[in-house]
C-alpha cells in the first residue's frame, strides 16, 4: 500500500470512513482508496457530495490530522482539528498582546517583506533560466525583480520607525491599525510589477488577463486561486499546531469570520507553493479545462491541488539543511508562536535562494 500524505477526495457521492488503521474511500461499497493514517498529514475535501463517517473523524482528530473543505474555486470552507489543540493559553495572550504593544507592525511588516522578497527571487530565478534563449525577456524580468524589491526597502524604512514597547506598557490605540494602509500600499505596489513578470513567463494563448481574484474566469487566474486555497489549509494547519489562533492576525483588519493570521502567514509562501507550480503546470501543456461556468473541472482542479502539494512536499533549504516546504511553513509557523511569547526578539520571513 503506498504511502500517503496528502488525501484529496474530490469525487461527488464517495464516503470516507475508517477502517483498522486506514482510510477508505468508497462509492456504494466499492474500495476506490485506502489510506495507512501512519503517514497521513491532512485530508482535503474538494467536492461536494463527500460523506464522512465519525470514526473517520475521530481518527484524523486523534492523530492531528486535519480535514480541510474547499469550495469549488478553492475557497476553504471550513477545517476539523482535534479540540485539544485550542489549549494554548500563553500564546494565544502573547498574539493578542501583540496587535498593541508594537510587534504587530513589526510582524506585519516582515511578512510582507518576506512576499516581496520572493516575488523578486522568482522573477530572478526565471531570468537566469531565460538568460541565453530570451535575452530581451530576461532583462525584463530583472529589471522587474529591482522594481519589486525597491518596495521591500521601504518597508524596512517603516520597520525602522516601529518600536516595540514593553510589556506593560502598550498604548490604548494600535500604533498597527494606523501603519497597515502602508503596508499594504507598498505590498500591492510591488504586485503590479511582479505579475507583469509572471505575464511575460506565460504563453500568450493562455488569456493571461493579469491578476484577477476571487471570480475569476481564465484558467491562470482560476488555477491561482483554486492552489492558494490548498495551500491556505497547509497554513492553517501549521498556525494552529503551533498554538495560533488563525483569526489573529496583524497585516490583515480584523473582520467577523476572516482568517487574518493565514492570511498572513501565507503571504511569504504564495509565490513559492502557487504561483511557481503554476506557471510550471501551462509552461508544461498540463490540461487545463473548465466548464461553462468559469470552473476547473475535477481533473483540473486534482492536477492543481497535486502539483501545489508536491511543491510543498519537495526539499527547501532552510538554514543549514534541506526540509519540504511544508515542513518549512511549520517551522515559520513556531517561530511566530515563538516571538509572540517574547521567546524571540524578532521574526524573520522565509526567504528562498532561488
Amino acid at each position: 500500500m503506498p504511502i500517503v500524505r496528502e488525501l484529496i477526495v474530490d469525487q461527488f457521492g464517495v464516503h470516507l470512513t475508517k477502517y483498522s488503521e486506514r482510510l477508505v474511500v468508497s462509492r456504494k461499497g466499492q474500495k476506490l482508496q485506502q489510506v495507512p493514517l501512519l503517514h497521513l498529514e491532512s485530508v482535503l475535501i474538494a467536492s461536494p457530495g463527500v460523506s464522512l463517517s465519525s470514526s473517520a473523524i475521530s481518527a484524523c482528530c486523534e492523530r492531528g490530522i486535519p480535514i480541510h473543505f474547499l469550495s469549488p474555486i478553492g475557497e476553504p470552507v471550513a477545517a476539523l482539528y482535534s479540540a485539544g489543540l485550542s489549549g494554548t493559553v500563553l500564546t494565544r495572550r502573547g498574539q493578542v498582546a501583540a496587535y498593541d504593544d508594537g510587534r504587530g507592525i513589526l510582524l506585519a511588516i516582515a511578512m510582507a517583506q518576506g512576499k516581496i522578497r520572493n516575488q523578486a527571487g522568482l522573477l530572478r530565478y526565471a531570468a537566469r533560466n531565460r538568460k541565453d534563449k530570451e535575452p530581451d525577456t530576461a532583462a525584463r524580468l530583472t529589471d522587474l525583480a529591482g522594481q519589486v524589491e525597491d518596495h521591500s526597502l521601504e518597508l524596512a524604512r517603516l520597520a525602522d520607525k516601529a518600536t516595540p514597547q514593553p510589556e506593560d506598557d502598550a498604548d490604548d490605540d494600535s500604533p498597527l491599525d494606523a501603519l497597515r494602509s502602508q503596508i499594504l500600499s507598498a505590498e500591492g505596489r510591488a504586485a503590479k510589477y511582479y505579475w507583469e513578470g509572471i505575464g511575460l513567463l506565460l504563453d500568450q494563448k493562455h488569456g493571461w488577463p493579469g491578476r484577477r481574484g476571487r471570480g475569476a474566469q481564465d484558467p491562470v487566474n482560476a488555477c491561482l486561486n483554486y492552489g492558494y486555497g490548498v495551500l491556505y489549509g497547509q497554513v492553517e494547519r501549521a498556525l494552529v499546531l503551533a498554538g495560533l489562533d488563525p483569526y489573529a492576525g496583524f497585516l490583515h483588519a480584523d473582520r467577523p469570520g476572516k482568517p487574518s493570521m493565514v492570511l498572513d502567514l501565507i503571504e511569504e509562501f504564495r509565490p513559492l507553493a502557487v504561483d511557481r507550480t503554476v506557471v510550471a503546470v501551462f509552461n508544461r501543456n498540463m490540461p487545463i479545462a473548465q466548464g461553462q461556468d468559469g470552473l476547473l473541472d475535477d481533473d483540473s482542479r486534482r492536477t492543481v491541488a497535486e502539483a501545489v502539494l508536491r511543491r510543498l512536499g519537495a526539499d527547501a533549504p532552510y538554514e543549514d539543511k534541506r526540509i519540504s516546504l511544508g515542513a518549512v511553513i511549520q517551522s515559520q509557523a513556531r517561530r511566530v508562536a515563538a516571538y509572540l511569547r517574547r521567546e524571540r526578539e524578532t521574526y524573520e520571513p522565509y526567504v528562498m535562494k532561488l
